[in-house]
């Protein structure tokens, strides 16, 4: 990991990183391996605070930035192979409710406080709900937006250019 971060401009850019696999986590598996978390810290990296099925969550920051990332809770089709007529094939497809969403709220102004800047991304795409849920969080943090009604999707597909 360092060699791939010292190849990068982490002092121009601001980097993320998001642990998807268990070999980073430490002995007890709770938690990301200290040893990965200094070689962030050293670099001014931020760990991807992780709201998806199956995912460590990420904690602690490493940097004087941050980065969250919602990828949706499909537990029923996140690990199980997927069927080509299955139209919940993208487990990606999920709508945050509000209560779901409110757990993040007292994490995320804790974080905006311990950091210069909070990103955050919503992985939800699937037929605008990413959008959607992206204007709820921003009602919720009292961030101030244009009003924009949001007509989810129902197309699986692109269809003809």
């Amino acid at each position: 990991m360092k060699g791939v971060l010292d190849a990068v401009s982490h002092q121009e850019f601001d980097y993320a990183v998001e642990f998807r696999h268990n070999s980073w986590l430490d002995e007890s598996r709770k938690e990301i391996d200290p040893a990965a978390l200094e070689v962030l810290r050293e670099r001014n990296v931020a760990i991807v605070l992780i709201d998806g099925p199956g995912l460590h969550l990420g904690s602690g920051q490493t940097a004087n930035h941050s980065y969250l990332r919602f990828h949706g809770r499909n537990y029923d089709i996140w690990y199980r192979d997927e069927k080509e007529d299955d139209h919940r094939l993208d487990r990606y497809d999920y709508l945050y409710s509000r209560d779901e969403l409110n757990l993040w709220v007292p994490q995320i102004k804790d974080v905006e406080q311990k950091t210069m800047r909070v990103r955050i991304y919503f992985n939800n795409h699937a037929r605008a709900k990413s959008i959607g849920n992206g204007f709820l969080l921003m009602d919720m943090l009292l961030i101030d937006h244009k009003q924009k009604e949001i007509k989810l999707q129902d197309q699986f597909t692109l269809g003809e250019f």
